[in-house]
């Protein structure tokens, strides 16, 4: 692979994983919460980083749900599964899997170009979605591979520029199938995939929040920045209640296979999860910045990333669009709507 420069998220990130960070506990098989206590833990220390480990635990998760596979030691690995209208990866049948059937991962080729690959510079493996008969399906890639380069655009903003975000070129790249055509989002756990990404946001609300709390504990911190940060933790622990009781119902559901009801029960919880800390971080950011003025955004640089990161990370969530997803599903699976 050929790629531009790594971003120091990159480098921290793979650190991390090297380390064991981002060895953690499946969803769904009894300690979810741990998982997301950890990735909001390490996205407060650095947004960027945390964001590419969890991909990578992520992916981990992915195979291991659905083929029941996991991350070799000394690999980090991506999922870039974005899929806008162009540019567009198309996946073929190589010589050696011409002929098998759909669910054999007999050999594909990729060619085409990905937009949004966070770790581009820095991941060895990635998760790739690429069009098979005009429709997604998953694969698996080496990055190391000749035929993979890494191209020096796609991210303007310094909001999350640690992550290294930027488009990616396949030429004839070598790829295996990852399930069948829909095994990656037909599953509770794509949508339990969604809720660890939240936690990430969280960790990101926690950090744009810390020169608050440290400006509150001073003798002199009048009532109205105690009043702020008293709204900062109704939104942030707001969040991680909403976290607690998603882990809850999810480790209760277990990863036994599901109904139709099951996939949008799942998907009804992790669209409100992420809406609800969505709406804690934005509104952290609010607060934090009415309560200090400009002078942490002027002069502490650690805290104008965070501002940064966290403006742009919380705009995965799909604003209205979601919510309205919510307001159809709403009285099958609301529970307070039932009835």
């Amino acid at each position: 692979m050929t790629s531009p420069d790594r971003p120091r998220g990159a480098d921290l990130a793979r650190e991390w994983v090297q380390e064991g960070r981002a060895d953690l506990p499946l969803p769904g098989h009894g300690d979810t919460r741990a998982r997301w206590s950890e990735l909001t833990a390490i996205c407060a220390h650095d947004v960027s980083a945390g964001r590419l480990v969890e991909a990578h635990a992520d992916a981990d998760a992915i195979l291991a749900e659905i083929e029941g596979t996991r991350v070799s030691p000394g690999e980090f690995w991506g999922v870039w599964a974005a899929e806008p209208p162009t540019p567009r990866v198309t996946a073929r049948r190589s010589e050696r899997g011409a002929g098998r059937s759909d669910g054999d991962d007999g050999g594909w080729v990729l060619d085409g170009v990905k937009a949004w690959c966070s770790g581009a510079a820095g991941c060895t493996h990635a998760l790739i979605t690429a069009h098979d008969d005009d429709e997604p399906r998953l694969f698996a890639v080496d990055l190391r591979h000749p035929g993979v380069s890494v191209r020096a655009d796609g991210w303007a903003h310094p909001g999350m520029a640690g992550t290294g975000t930027t488009a990616v070129e396949f030429r004839d790249v070598p790829a295996r199938a990852v399930g069948h055509r829909r095994s990656y989002l037909d599953r509770p756990g794509f949508w339990h995939g969604g809720i660890g990404v939240a936690a990430c946001w969280l960790g990101a609300g926690i950090a744009v929040a810390r020169p608050l709390v440290a400006r509150s504990s001073r003798p002199d911190t009048d009532e109205h920045a105690l009043a702020h940060l008293g709204a900062v933790d109704v939104s942030l622990g707001g969040a991680v209640w909403a976290l607690d009781a998603a882990a809850r119902e999810i480790d209760a559901a277990g990863p036994a296979a599901v109904t139709e009801s099951d996939l949008v029960a799942a998907r009804h919880r992790a669209v409100r999860v992420r809406a609800i800390v969505e709406a804690a971080v934005d509104d952290t950011i609010r607060r934090v910045g009415r309560a200090l003025g400009a002078g942490p955004l002027a002069m502490d640089p650690r805290h104008a990333q965070a501002v940064l990161d966290a403006s742009v990370y919380i705009r995965q969530f799909h604003a209205e669009r979601d919510l309205a997803g919510l307001g159809r599903t709403a009285r099958t699976h609301g529970g307070w709507a039932r009835g």
